[in-house]
């Protein structure tokens, strides 16, 4: 009977010290592939891999697109590609940005569901907002193990915190205990299969992909409200328990939370661009009153000077609204 062969692990903010500590504990014939996504910039090049093989006994190498997994070794998702894994092979997906990321953790932990099953260890690290929380619930779905780091010990509380109360993990450890629990979790025989959602399937495809139909997420979710932050399209909203998502039919996805940050930035954007087209309203309209003043059309320079300073209190209004909205996110981040 299969072990627990599949170790697929998710961070970000602090990650990098949590999985160096981490890959130090492994055992050298740790019988179980690594399967590492954390939050990389594509502006620089990451030596994670180095550091992680440096660490420890197991070597750490990015993945690349079709490489066949072996056990005792260690992958991490390059920048700028979804980590999915099909069958013995991984798979550098070109599906949208998932809660502003691209890798996410999310579409790792479904392919890991959707592949192998009871065979599959999900683990949230540190870090920040909820990437995590869905896919930890893909992998319990598909009959696999969850574990999440005590937020109690992780450097960014956030992500444990979220999925902790979103995905009702197996296990919740410290980072100092996680690999003996780990390793005794591989050890142990898989269960039995059981068959994955066909809307767990469809992310995967998406992510692996970027290809999605609206029929399908009728089937996902319902139509809600809301257009999309990237695309401006119908979003979806999709009800998991504690956990509310939101995807587009193109295949951009958010947890409720991300969602309001990302329209909280549409907003400002669109603020600041109304300001500023007041603010050009306002210099023309000057230069004009200034022109009529000087060839002594004193009726023209009047209404000039007037629609001015309406444009001022338009654009004063704004600038005020701005100030308070980001008076209020300021305190509720601190909530």
């Amino acid at each position: 009977m299969a072990n627990h062969d599949i170790l697929a692990i998710g961070t970000s903010a602090g990650g990098i010290e949590a999985l160096r500590s981490l890959a130090r504990e492994f055992s050298r014939d740790l019988q179980a592939s690594v399967l590492i996504l954390i939050h990389l910039s594509s502006q620089f090049r990451s030596v994670l891999d180095s550091i992680l093989t440096q660490a420890g006994p197991l070597p750490a190498t990015f993945a690349s697109d079709g490489q066949t997994i072996e056990r005792g070794h260690i992958y991490i998702g390059p920048p700028e590609r979804h980590l999915i894994v099909d069958g013995d092979q991984l798979r550098l997906g070109v599906g949208p940005r998932e809660n502003h990321a691209r890798p996410a953790i999310d579409p790792m932990f479904r392919s890991a569901a959707v592949c192998c099953g009871p065979r599959t260890i999900g683990v949230v690290l540190t870090g920040t907002l909820g990437d995590g929380a869905s896919g930890l619930r893909a992998i319990k779905a598909c009959g696999g193990i969850t574990v999440v780091q005590d937020p109690n010990d992780a450097a960014y509380p956030e992500m444990p915190v979220t999925a902790l109360s979103r995905s009702k993990p197996d296990h919740v450890v410290s980072l100092v205990g996680m690999p003996a629990l780990l390793e005794k979790l591989v050890g142990q025989p898989a269960g039995a299969i059981v068959p994955c959602p066909e809307g767990i399937k469809h992310e995967v495809e998406i992510a692996k992909s970027g290809r999605s139909s609206m029929h399908m997420m009728d089937q996902m979710g319902r139509r809600s409200v809301l257009a999309c932050p990237d695309c401006h399209g119908v979003m979806w909203e999709i009800d998991e328990g504690e956990l509310l998502r939101y995807r587009c039919h193109t295949g951009h996805a958010y947890t409720a939370e991300v969602m309001s940050l990302a329209l909280d930035e549409n907003l400002k954007r669109a603020m600041a661009s109304a300001v500023r087209a007041l603010e050009e309203r306002i210099a023309l309209a000057q230069r004009l009153h200034r022109q009529a003043d000087e060839k002594g059309r004193s009726q023209t320079a009047e209404s000039w000077a007037q629609k001015a300073n309406e444009f001022e209190q338009e654009a004063d209004v704004i600038r005020q609204s701005m100030r308070r909205a980001e008076e209020l996110a300021a305190r509720f981040s601190q909530d």
